[in-house]
């Protein structure tokens, strides 16, 4: 599945003032990555704020980035959660016309075990009609994907690949030296992505594609040295978009950029202002122009 390789980006969900979503930003938001050169886009992951959608809402965000896409670059959809029977569930409802794979967040809250885990994915895998890339992010989910679970689910066919933001790199090589050679590792964090492509890693699931997709472009396409130029310009400004919960912090960065407005729902807030004076500051001394993705030469 060499689509899903380069640069994903994990699109926000902008709203406008009121809390109801500005599909005029969204818009503006998959123009630029586009124009950025990025090589998927992922709908209602993390960053784009699924917990506080609902189906409705989700399914019109979906719909609407089928429709400015036009097909230009591949679509996964986010869909994960703890409730492996509503998972399937859902499937029955989704329009999977354009959608090329799934993303699939491991199990939250619940903290299954690893058989629970494997007994989840491959129950998913055998009914969706598009490839399932999993989704291991013990920090939000209080649960590790180990790699002997992620190596057993790798040998399904319809499971094709891991986005994996544990940061635990010998974990990460130790998928590597095992998998399947049609496997993919995808970096789930922007700053591993180039330690990450050194022990094999194909490509990154992005936030910070969103404002600076030719960037993260030169991270995961570049060589050595350009890949580390990308990844040390992002230095100063990546940690603050974590400071206050994603997407609270790359849309304060967004909005900066004249891509959108930085609202999120609550229980998330906007970035406080001390902080958004931090994030102004740090992306004024980024200089873009210097960036592009070296595999469209």
């Amino acid at each position: 599945m060499k689509k899903f390789t380069g640069t994903g980006v994990a699109l926000v969900t902008p709203f406008k003032a009121d809390g109801a979503i500005d599909y005029p930003a969204l818009e503006r938001v998959i123009e630029h990555v586009i124009l950025g050169n990025v090589d998927y886009l992922v709908v209602q992951g993390t960053t784009g704020e699924s917990a506080t959608l609902s189906e409705e809402e989700k399914m019109e965000v979906l719909a609407f980035t089928k429709k400015i896409n036009r097909s230009r670059v591949p679509i996964v959809y986010g869909l994960g959660g703890n409730n492996t029977a509503a998972l399937l569930a859902a499937m029955d409802t989704i329009d999977f016309s354009e959608i090329e794979g799934v993303l699939s967040v491991s199990p939250y809250y619940n903290k299954p075990s690893q058989a629970g885990i494997i007994a989840h994915y491959e129950a998913l895998a055998d009914k969706c009609p598009v490839p399932i890339i999993l989704y291991n992010v013990p920090g939000r989910t209080m649960s590790n994907l180990s790699a002997a679970t992620t190596l057993k689910l790798a040998q399904h066919k319809n499971i094709i690949g891991i986005k994996e933001a544990s940061g635990n790199l010998e974990q990460c090589m130790r998928i590597v030296n095992s998998k399947p050679d049609d496997f993919l590792l995808i970096s789930g964090d922007d700053m591993n992505t180039t330690p990450m492509r050194s022990i094999g890693a194909e490509g990154v699931i992005s936030v910070m594609a969103n404002a600076y997709p030719e960037i993260m472009g030169a991270i995961i396409h570049g060589n050595g040295e350009y890949s580390k130029k990308g990844t040390f310009s992002l230095l100063d400004i990546n940690p603050l978009m974590y400071e206050e919960s994603n997407p609270v912090g790359v849309k304060c960065l967004m909005e900066h950029l004249g891509l959108c407005e930085s609202h999120v729902r609550l229980p998330l807030q906007k970035a406080s202002n001390e902080l958004r004076s931090r994030i102004i500051s740090a992306a004024d001394r980024i200089n873009t122009n210097q960036f592009y993705s070296p595999h469209l030469e």
